[in-house]
C-alpha cells in the first residue's frame, strides 16, 4: 500500500487531518484499531469553539451541526447560592460555543471521508510505525482478516490518543513530558431529563464542584467531583442526585431535573504536554501530544487546532516543496496549547475544592469567584479563553 499520509487514529484529529487533507487533494490513509460502531458510539463531551464550529462549516462538513447543535452565548458560574452569568455575545461579539457531541463530529467526517472515496481501516492490530527519521516511513499493521500489511508514505500522523503506539515510538531521549495529576476526578452522568437551563452551570459549593450541562433537549449531561480511586458502585443513583441538588440547588430554588440514568462513570483529571510535537516525519496531534483537564471544554477543539496546521503545513509541501511550515509544526501548535493549558489550569483550580483545614483557600477561591464575575476584564479574559482564541494565535 501507498499513500502520501499515513494517519493513526480515527478519532476527531485523524479524521479532521485526512478530511482536509483530500480538500487540498493530498491522499491519506486512516488506521484504527476499533471498529466503526465503536467510534461512532463513544461518548464524549463536545463544546465546541467559534474556531471549530467555523471550520467544520467551512470545510463542508457542518450541516448536521448547524441543525442539531445548541448554540450557547454565554455559560453561568454559580456560589455562594448565586448564578452569574458571563455573556459572550457583550464581551466577545459574533462569538459563541456549540455543543454537538464529539461522537457526532466523528460520524460527520467518517461520513465525508467515506463519501470521498477515502479510506479508513477499522479493526486493524499490531500497528507499528517505522523509519520514522527517513525519507520512507512506513506503518505495518494487521487487517481485519488477519493480514499483515505495510503503509509506505510520505509522512506519519499519530491521532492515536495518550496511550496509542505513535508517541510511544520515538525515542524516549528526544521527547520532554510535562505533566500533572489533580487529586480529584469527576464523576459523570447522562440522565433522561429536559435540561432546565439553556447554558452550562459551573458550580463552586464546600462541598467540592459540579456542572450541569446538556447533550441534547431531552438528555441532561451532569458531573460532580469525587475522589480520584472513587468505587462507582459506591454510587447509586439516589446518591448521585442528592450530591448534585445539594451542590446546585440555588437560593432562587433553581436545581437540575431528575430522571432515569442513562450512564454513569469516573474520569480522572490531569494535564500532559509533550515536545515536541513531531519527530522526523510523524507529527503527534490532539490527546498524543497533549490532554487537558475537561474543566475548560478544550480537549477536541485543540485536536482540531493541531490538525489545522499541520494539514497547511502539507499543503504548502506538496504544492511547493517548502518545508518551512512543517519544520515550525510543533512551535506552532505548542504556543496555543500552553496558552489553553493555563486557561484549564485555571478554571479548574478556581472551581474545584482543595484539600484544606484552615479555610484559606476555599475564601481564597470565593474572593476569585466575585472577582471574576464583578469585572468586565476578568469576564472578558473568560469569554474570550472559553469560545477561543483565534485558530491562528
Amino acid at each position: 500500500m501507498r499513500t502520501q499520509v499515513g494517519i493513526i487514529g480515527a478519532g476527531p484529529a485523524g479524521l479532521m487531518l485526512s478530511h482536509l487533507l483530500h480538500l487540498e487533494g493530498i491522499e491519506s490513509v486512516v488506521l484504527e484499531t476499533h471498529t466503526r460502531r465503536y467510534v461512532e458510539e463513544r461518548v464524549r463531551a463536545g463544546v465546541l469553539e467559534q474556531g471549530t464550529v467555523d471550520l467544520l462549516v467551512e470545510s463542508g462538513v457542518g450541516a448536521r451541526l448547524k441543525k442539531q447543535g445548541l448554540v450557547h452565548h454565554g455559560i453561568e458560574l454559580s456560589f455562594s447560592g448565586h448564578r452569574h452569568r458571563i455573556d459572550f455575545q457583550d464581551l466577545t461579539p459574533g462569538r459563541s460555543v456549540t455543543v454537538y457531541a464529539q461522537q457526532e463530529v466523528i460520524k460527520d467526517l467518517i461520513q465525508a471521508r467515506l463519501d470521498a472515496g477515502g479510506q479508513i481501516h477499522f479493526e486493524v492490530s499490531d500497528v507499528s510505525p517505522h523509519g520514522l527519521d527517513t525519507s520512507t516511513p512506513s506503518i505495518r499493521f494487521r487487517n481485519n482478516s488477519g493480514d499483515m500489511q505495510e503503509l509506505k508514505c510520505d509522512f506519519l500522523a499519530g491521532c492515536d490518543g495518550s496511550h496509542g503506539i505513535s508517541r510511544a515510538s520515538i525515542p524516549e531521549d528526544a521527547l520532554r513530558v510535562f505533566e500533572r495529576a489533580y487529586p480529584f476526578a469527576w464523576l459523570g452522568i447522562l440522565a433522561e431529563a429536559p435540561p432546565v437551563s439553556d447554558e452550562l452551570i459551573y458550580t463552586y459549593h464546600e462541598r467540592g464542584f459540579a456542572l450541569f450541562s446538556m447533550r441534547s433537549p431531552k438528555i441532561t449531561r451532569l458531573y460532580l467531583q469525587c475522589a480520584p480511586d472513587e468505587d462507582i458502585a459506591q454510587w447509586p443513583d439516589a446518591r448521585i442526585w442528592e450530591e448534585l441538588c445539594t451542590r446546585q440547588t440555588t437560593s432562587d430554588g433553581w436545581r437540575p431535573a431528575e430522571g432515569p440514568i442513562l450512564q454513569k462513570g469516573i474520569t480522572g483529571m490531569r494535564s500532559f504536554v509533550v515536545e515536541p510535537m513531531q519527530y522526523g516525519r510523524l507529527f503527534l496531534a490532539g490527546d498524543a501530544a497533549h490532554i487537558v483537564p475537561p474543566t475548560g471544554a478544550k480537549g477536541m477543539n485543540l485536536a482540531i487546532a493541531d490538525v489545522r496546521v499541520l494539514a497547511r503545513a502539507l499543503a504548502e509541501f506538496y504544492a511547493s516543496g517548502r518545508r518551512e511550515l512543517l519544520n515550525e509544526y510543533s512551535a506552532t501548535c505548542l504556543r496555543r496549547v500552553w496558552k489553553v493549558q493555563r486557561f484549564s489550569w485555571w478554571m479548574t483550580s478556581m472551581l474545584h475544592r482543595f484539600d484544606s483545614t484552615d479555610g484559606f483557600e476555599h475564601r481564597r477561591q470565593l474572593a476569585e469567584l466575585d472577582y471574576v464575575t464583578g469585572s468586565r476584564a476578568a469576564s472578558t479574559s473568560l469569554a474570550e479563553n472559553y469560545v477561543g482564541l483565534s485558530m491562528d494565535s
